[in-house]
């Protein structure tokens, strides 16, 4: 049975190396000693061998620390005094960005194997690069555009007109219509970008659909999770911008603008027409009314109800969401409240 106990399982995983502790701090852009001694894989703290990188970025793991048997291990300088003999340590101010350049160097992202697999279907109005790879069984419509070096998984349906820039990944059973991706984007499987809005006009009769003639503009380096659904524009576009990190089943509707490197946890819904500023962090499960403006880096809590605009830095929560100090006040006086009442009642009630 396979060592569940270090990540990097050889069955779905590809790992270069062993790499010089040298090499490690290069990367890092650090010193160390010891740097002709060679690193063969990483692990974490409690599991980690002579040959293995680890690192500690969260004072509630210090305890491990002491106890590791890691070769190497990248943390902060606060953190020296309790590197244990015989580990090097790679003294960065930001030890959880430099493990992931280390486990990148270890396990980088896997490359396309260009070429058009047989069971594909590309219209011969398509433009593929030749360095781009198409998988089994998928589509690519008349007029789509595949850049260099990006992967259109298995499944996968590119419909006709879409553009997907360089160095992209498109997933298994990804469906992209009316859509315009930067370059690095990666969409995880089952995603959903570019169907129609959720659009119509109310009449005594019923529902008339409104035509949703705008579409999905997806900029460089975002990344879109599994089952999520992108709603295209209406008149307009809908704007997902540079490295925005949207996680799995989330909802963006129509006309959505997300600033650069925001981030969207899972299950959140953006109803449509909302304009979210740079940097802005929106937790699980939240959901706002269409038509809103976020400031840059505000931060929604975890199933808060955002039903007014949220002014820069600001952070919310609950639902209505409000300010956090207000929200914690209430939270306070109302827990004080209920055990005041508990201390007044009489015996038997």
């Amino acid at each position: 049975m396979a060592d569940d106990a270090k990540p990097g399982d050889g069955r779905f995983f590809h790992r270069t190396g062993p790499h010089s502790i040298a090499a490690l701090a290069a990367l890092l852009g650090t010193e160390a000693r010891q740097p002709e001694r060679m690193i063969s894989g990483i692990a974490p703290l409690q599991s980690a061998g002579p040959e293995d990188v680890s690192f500690l970025d969260n004072r509630r793991y210090a305890g491990l620390l002491a106890q590791t048997k890691a070769g190497a291990v990248i943390l902060h300088p606060d953190f020296l005094d309790k590197v244990p003999p015989g580990c090097v340590a790679l003294a960065v101010s930001e030890p959880y960005v430099g493990w992931a350049r280390v486990a990148t160097l270890f396990y980088p992202f896997p490359e396309s194997s260009p070429g058009v697999h047989p069971s594909a279907i590309v219209d011969p109005l398509a433009s593929i690069d030749p360095s781009a790879e198409i998988g089994a069984g998928a589509v690519i419509g008349a007029g789509a555009e595949i850049g260099a070096g990006s992967s259109i998984g298995a499944l996968a349906y590119i419909a006709p007109g879409v553009v997907v820039g360089r160095d992209c990944r498109i997933h298994a059973q990804v469906t992209l219509s009316h859509a315009i991706l930067g370059d690095r984007v990666v969409i995880y499987p089952g995603a959903r970008i570019g169907q129609d809005g959720f659009g119509f006009a109310i009449s005594k009769t019923g529902f008339t659909p409104v035509p949703q003639l705008g579409r999905v503009l997806i900029g460089d380096g975002a990344e879109i999770g599994a089952n999520t659904t992108i709603d295209r524009g209406s008149a307009q576009d809908t704007v997902i911008g540079p490295g925005v990190h949207i996680d799995n089943l989330v909802q963006i509707g129509h006309n959505v603008n997300i600033g650069p490197y925001s981030v969207v946890v899972a299950q959140a819904g953006i109803s449509g027409s909302t304009q979210i500023g740079q940097g802005v962090m929106i937790a699980a499960q939240a959901g706002l009314t269409g038509h809103l403006k976020i400031g840059n880096k505000a931060r929604i809590g975890a199933q808060s109800g955002v039903m007014q605009d949220v002014p820069d830095g600001e952070e919310v929560l609950g639902a209505p969401a409000q300010n956090s100090k207000s929200f914690f006040r209430e939270v306070i006086t109302l827990r004080k409240l209920a055990q005041s009442g508990r201390k007044g009642q009489k015996p038997g009630n």
